[in-house]
C-alpha cells in the first residue's frame, strides 16, 4: 500500500468523525466571507447615509476570526488526540515523523481547503440574504443585489491561511514531543478520575455556589439605590464579574460532584444502570472540564445577555419613539403646522391637532429626591424643566396647591429617583411658589425639543400657570413655546403622512415618531444582526466542542458498554442512562449561561428600552432550542458507539 492510499483511506475512515467539524468550518467560512463581501458591496456604500455600519462590520469581522480560530485550533487539539495511536502505530511500523507529519498535513489540507471553497461558494449565495437581512432589520429601502468580491475571497483565502498554518504548527510540536510510548497514553491522561471528594474539594464546591449566589445578588441591588457613589458602582460591577466567572469556575470543579456525591450517599451507593452511565460518570469528569465549560458558559452568558439588550432596545423603538414625539408628528411653529394639516386634508388624511402652551420654569426637588448618586449632589437642586397647565390635559385635576410629573425617564427614575410626596417650589422672576408634589406618571405629554436630559414635565392647576406666566424668567425660555401634536385618525395612513411630513421645511422644530422609531432601528438593528451572527458563530463552535468532548468520552467508555452488553443490558437500557448525562452535559452549561445572562441583563435592561420580558424570552428560547440541537447529535452519536460495542 502506498502513502496516497494510506492517507486516502485514513481520510476516507475519519470523515464520520469529522462531518460536524466540516459543518461548522463550512458555516464559520460562509458567514465570514458573507460579512467580508457586505464591506465591498456597492449596495452598503449606498445606504452609508442611512446606516454607517462599515467599521461596525470590519469590528464584527475580526471578532469572528478570533472565534472561529480558537475552535478550530481547540478542535484539532482533539483530533490530533484521537490519531495519537495511529501516529505511534505508523511509527512502529518503520515511518518517520516528518513523513506521518506530511501525510496529516497533506489530509488536513485536502480536509481544510475543500471546506474553506464550499463555505465560500456558500457565502457568496448567502451574501445577498444576509444584506437583505441587514436591509430589513435597519429599515433601509435599498435593493440588495448578488455581488462576488475578488476584495473578499482574497481575504478569506488569507486569514484562515493563517489559521491553517497554526494548525500545522501545533500538529508538528505535538509529534515532535511524543515517543511512541506516550502516543499510546495520550488518550488516557487526557481525563482526570476521582474517585473520592476531598475536604478541599467540598469547600470548593459549596463556595462556587456561594459566589455564584453572591453575584446574583449583588447584581439585583446594582441599581437599587443601595450603592451611593460611582466608585461604588464600577466596585460592584467588578465583584459581580469576578464573583460570577470565579463561581462558575468552581461550581464545575467542585459544585456539580458535591450535589451528585450527596445524591449518591442518600441511595447507599446503590445506583441503577441509568445512574451509574450518567450521575457517577459526570462526577468523574466535570471537574477536569471545569476551565472549558467555565469559558463556554461565560461567553455563553455574554453573548445572551448582548443578544438580549440589542433585541430590547430594536423591539422598544416604538415605544421609545413615543416618549420623544407624544403625537405622530410634534411641531413648535404654527406656520409649519398650518401647512401640515392644509397638506393631510389635501390628502384626504384625517387627523386631530393638539396645542399646548409650555414654559420653562425653575424647579427645586430637592424636597421629593430620594437616595441618590454621591456624584449627583453637584447638580443644583433647581433645575430646568417644562411647565403646562392641567387645562391642556385629559385625566388631570389638581388643586392650586398641586404639582404632578409626567413623563420622567426610567433611567433618571433608577440613578436619581423621586418619592411620591414631598414639597417643590418653582422659581419665577420675582417670586417663588411651593407646592405639595403628588406623585409622577409615564405618560409623555410634550415632544423632547421641551424636556432637558429626561427631565419630567411639571403640570400645575390653570389659575396658577397663568400667574407663573406673569412672573416668567425670560432668560430660560425657548424659542418657542407652543407644543403642536398632530394625530392620524387612521395609523394605515401613518407612511402616506409620514411621506408628506417628510416634504415639509420647518423653521422651527418638528419630529416625526415615525422617522424617530426607523432611526432607532437603524442604530439598533445593525448592532442585532451584528450581535445576532456573532452569537450564532459562538453558539455552533462551543456546540461543536462539547460535542466531541462526548465523542471521545464514548469512545472511552466503549469497553464498560461491550461489558454491560454482555452483561445482558439492552441498548435502550444504556441510551436512558445517556440521555440523562447529556441532559446534564449539556443542560448544565446552558442553564448557567441563561441564568448569568438573565442576571445581566435584569440589572441595567432600562438602559437600552422599556419592553423585558418579550425580547429576552425569544432570545433565550431560541438560543436553548439550537443549542439543544448538539445535545441530541451527541445522543445520537453514543447509539452508534453502543450499537458498534458488541
Amino acid at each position: 500500500m502506498t502513502i496516497n492510499q494510506l492517507m486516502l483511506r485514513s481520510l476516507k475512515k475519519n470523515m464520520s468523525n469529522y462531518y460536524l467539524y466540516v459543518f461548522a468550518l463550512v458555516f464559520s467560512v460562509a458567514l465570514y466571507f458573507a460579512f467580508v463581501t457586505l464591506q465591498y458591496d456597492p449596495a452598503l456604500d449606498e445606504a452609508k447615509g442611512s446606516i454607517k455600519g462599515g467599521a461596525a462590520i470590519r469590528t464584527a469581522s475580526v471578532l469572528l476570526v478570533v472565534i472561529v480560530s480558537i475552535f478550530l485550533l481547540y478542535a484539532n487539539n482533539i483530533f490530533i488526540k484521537r490519531r495519537s495511536k495511529e501516529i505511534g502505530m505508523l511509527q512502529l511500523i518503520g515511518m518517520t515523523k516528518n513523513r506521518i507529519f506530511r501525510m496529516i498535513g497533506t489530509e488536513n489540507f485536502i480536509l481544510y481547503y475543500s471546506s474553506i471553497a464550499i463555505g465560500i461558494f456558500f457565502g457568496f449565495i448567502a451574501s445577498k440574504l444576509v444584506m437583505m437581512i441587514l436591509f430589513k432589520i435597519t429599515k433601509v429601502e435599498i435593493a440588495a443585489t448578488l455581488n462576488f468580491s475578488t476584495q473578499a475571497l482574497t481575504q478569506t483565502v488569507i486569514v484562515f491561511t493563517v489559521i491553517f498554518v497554526f494548525i500545522l504548527l501545533l500538529n508538528y510540536l505535538f509529534m515532535k514531543k511524543q515517543s511512541i510510548l506516550s502516543l499510546f497514553r495520550v488518550l488516557s491522561s487526557t481525563q482526570v478520575k476521582v474517585k473520592k471528594m476531598s475536604i478541599l474539594e467540598i469547600f470548593i464546591g459549596i463556595l462556587g455556589f456561594g459566589l455564584i449566589g453572591t453575584g446574583y445578588y449583588v447584581s439585583s441591588k446594582l441599581f437599587g439605590g443601595d450603592l451611593f457613589s460611582m466608585n461604588e458602582l464600577f466596585l460592584a460591577m467588578l465583584f459581580i464579574l469576578a464573583s460570577v466567572i470565579l463561581g462558575t469556575y468552581f461550581f464545575y470543579k467542585g459544585s456539580v460532584s458535591f450535589a451528585l456525591n450527596i445524591l449518591r450517599k442518600q441511595k447507599n451507593g446503590y445506583l441503577n444502570i441509568k445512574e451509574v452511565l450518567s450521575l457517577s460518570s459526570l462526577m468523574f469528569r466535570m471537574k477536569s472540564n471545569a476551565l472549558l465549560l467555565t469559558i463556554i458558559t461565560t461567553v455563553s452568558a455574554l453573548a445572551i445577555g448582548l443578544l438580549c439588550l440589542s433585541y430590547i432596545a430594536y423591539y422598544s423603538a416604538e415605544k421609545t419613539a413615543e416618549n420623544y414625539v407624544a403625537a405622530d408628528f410634534a411641531l413648535t411653529n404654527v406656520d409649519d403646522a398650518q401647512i401640515l394639516t392644509q397638506k393631510l386634508n389635501e390628502a384626504g388624511i384625517d387627523h386631530q391637532e393638539k396645542v399646548i402652551d409650555v414654559i420653562q420654569v425653575e424647579a427645586n426637588i430637592e424636597g421629593i429626591m430620594q437616595n441618590k448618586l454621591e456624584e449627583l449632589n453637584t447638580i443644583p437642586a433647581k433645575m430646568q424643566i417644562p411647565l403646562v397647565s392641567e387645562k391642556e390635559l385629559e385625566n388631570f385635576e389638581l388643586d392650586e396647591n398641586e404639582l404632578i410629573f409626567t413623563g420622567y425617564s426610567d433611567l433618571l427614575q433608577k440613578i436619581m429617583p423621586l418619592g411620591q410626596s414631598g414639597e417643590i417650589q418653582l422659581v419665577g422672576k420675582s417670586e417663588q411658589l411651593t407646592f405639595d408634589f403628588v406623585g409622577q406618571k409615564k405618560d409623555y405629554v410634550i415632544s423632547n425639543y421641551f424636556t432637558v436630559g429626561g427631565l419630567p414635565t411639571a403640570i400645575v392647576d390653570e389659575k396658577v400657570f397663568n400667574q407663573i406666566v406673569a412672573d416668567l424668567n425670560p432668560d430660560i425660555q425657548k424659542e418657542f413655546s407652543q407644543y403642536i401634536g398632530i394625530t392620524l385618525s387612521n395609523q394605515n395612513h401613518l407612511e402616506k403622512a409620514n411621506a408628506i411630513f417628510g416634504e415639509l421645511e420647518p423653521t422651527g422644530n418638528a419630529s416625526s415618531r415615525l422617522d424617530v422609531s426607523n432611526d432607532q432601528k437603524k442604530n439598533m438593528g445593525l448592532m442585532l444582526f451584528i450581535v445576532g451572527f456573532l452569537g450564532l458563530t459562538f453558539l455552533i463552535t462551543s456546540g461543536c466542542i462539547l460535542y466531541f468532548k462526548q465523542m471521545d468520552e464514548s469512545e472511552e467508555e466503549t469497553g464498560s458498554y461491550t461489558i454491560l452488553r454482555k452483561l445482558g443490558f439492552t441498548q435502550d437500557d444504556l441510551i436512558k442512562g445517556i440521555r440523562v448525562k447529556q441532559l446534564f452535559n449539556f443542560g448544565i452549561p446552558l442553564i448557567i449561561g441563561l441564568l448569568h445572562g438573565y442576571f445581566a441583563v435584569q440589572s441595567g435592561w432600562f438602559l437600552f428600552g422599556s419592553e423585558l420580558w418579550t425580547p429576552m424570552f425569544v432570545v433565550m428560547a431560541l438560543y436553548a432550542v439550537l443549542y439543544s440541537i448538539f445535545g441530541v447529535l451527541s445522543v445520537l452519536y453514543y447509539k452508534k458507539v453502543i450499537r458498534m460495542a458488541l
